[in-house]
């Protein structure tokens, strides 16, 4: 029996030896090397740039001011309605006038009074000198004359300065639009009590030209400090006005004001910009973004911003160098505007980096440009490459 098992095991080792020499006369199967990735690129090449830079603002009344009453007492008229348009020097309001009409006038008798004096005392002077001067009175009551002369005077000028500080209470009772403009909502009510100084009547400001206020970086003050001397620099679009329901605003706006010192707590200054508003879209207090176009010096890198991938908070594109092998560059970026980027660092003019298929690509790995049209490797429609041969 073991001879027998002995014969089989050695059948099974030559048959096992038979197959790996018949085997052995093909080669193992070659693969070639892995086919070229198909991406569109982009030759880096320095542009003019313009860019929009957007400021949160506010709209305001180039010309605002409180109405609070000057003297005090009852409102007995309101002579205007709300929100309407008025001039200057248009009644406004009517403080209840009966105690100033009447301070006036006793203030007047008292005017009467004191001239009547004086007028007497300049007689009475006049009548001792002349006398004085014939030795028929003494030279002391001549003195005496004339003091109380100066003393009636005196008198005269305190009782028209009384009669003048009534004739302003009296006048102030009414009060009048101090500008052209347009005047809000009433704070007051007829019959209500105003206290002078401190009550507020209403508010009239002008709406046409009005402002829009920004506060930007003082880095910028002398890009709009420049804007502001060059007055050939204004242009319609050069501050535009964004509102909130989105529509545009476009007026030639121009720089008025420049604040006198940086808020230490922000590092922002604030600029003050007029407009023309004679379709009254812009009321004060209005939230707004202001949009100013920024036209840079020199002409800078610019790439499409698609090409651009972000790791670890590094921005990086893949530049296509020799052998058509991909490179991973880490670059810096500065202002972004439509579809393209400005690079600030990182690239050079005239390298070429890659744009779409940019997910597909691999550091060191072979890329193949193709027409800009045509879709990237891995997406539909893309053109994919040809399968190696196979040796046989």
């Amino acid at each position: 029996m073991n001879t027998i098992n002995h014969i089989k095991l050695g059948i099974v080792i030559l048959g096992s030896i038979t197959l790996a020499s018949c085997g052995g006369n093909k080669a193992p199967q070659q693969q070639g090397p892995p086919p070229a990735t198909p991406v569109t690129t982009h030759t880096v090449a320095e542009e003019s740039v313009t860019t929009t830079d957007t400021y949160p603002g506010v709209v305001v009344a180039l010309n605002e001011v409180e109405l609070r009453p000057q003297v005090g007492g009852y409102i007995t008229a309101i002579y205007v309605a709300d929100g309407q348009k008025v001039t200057k020097g248009q009644k406004l309001y009517e403080i209840d006038r009966t105690k100033y009409i009447a301070a006036y006038n006793a203030a007047k008798a008292d005017v009467a009074v004191a001239k009547a004096n004086r007028d007497k005392a300049k007689k009475d002077a006049d009548r001792y000198t002349r006398l004085a001067e014939q030795d028929a009175v003494a030279k002391q009551r001549v003195d005496y004359a004339l003091t109380d002369l100066a003393n009636a005077q005196s008198q005269v000028a305190a009782a028209e300065a009384a009669m003048s500080s009534s004739a302003n209470d009296l006048q102030r009772s009414i009060i009048v639009s101090p500008l052209t403009g347009t005047i809000g909502i009433s704070q007051v009510k007829l019959g209500a009590l105003a206290s002078p100084g401190t009550t507020l009547l209403n508010t009239v400001s002008t709406n046409d030209p009005i402002a829009v206020d920004i506060s930007v970086n003082q880095s910028e003050i002398p890009r709009f400090t420049q804007l502001q001397k060059n007055t050939s620099a204004v242009k319609d679009s050069l501050f535009s006005i964004q509102l909130q329901d989105g529509t545009i605003y476009k007026r030639q706006g121009r720089i008025v004001a420049i604040d006198r010192a940086v808020d230490p707590q922000t590092g922002t200054i604030k600029v003050r910009i007029s407009y023309p508003n004679e379709g009254g879209r812009l009321f004060a207090g209005m939230t707004v973004n202001l949009k100013a176009l920024n036209k840079a010096e020199d002409h800078q890198l610019v790439i499409p911003f698609k090409a651009v991938t972000e790791q670890l908070g590094e921005f990086n594109v893949f530049v296509v160098g020799d052998s058509s092998k991909a490179e991973n560059r880490i670059i810096k970026l500065g202002k972004q505007f439509d579809k393209s980027v400005v690079v600030s660092s990182g690239l050079k003019p005239g390298e070429v980096i890659v744009v779409d298929g940019v997910q597909n690509v691999r550091p060191g790995s072979v890329v193949q440009a193709t027409a800009p049209g045509a879709a990237p490797a891995g997406q539909p429609g893309a053109a994919q490459p040809a399968a190696a041969p196979v040796k046989k």
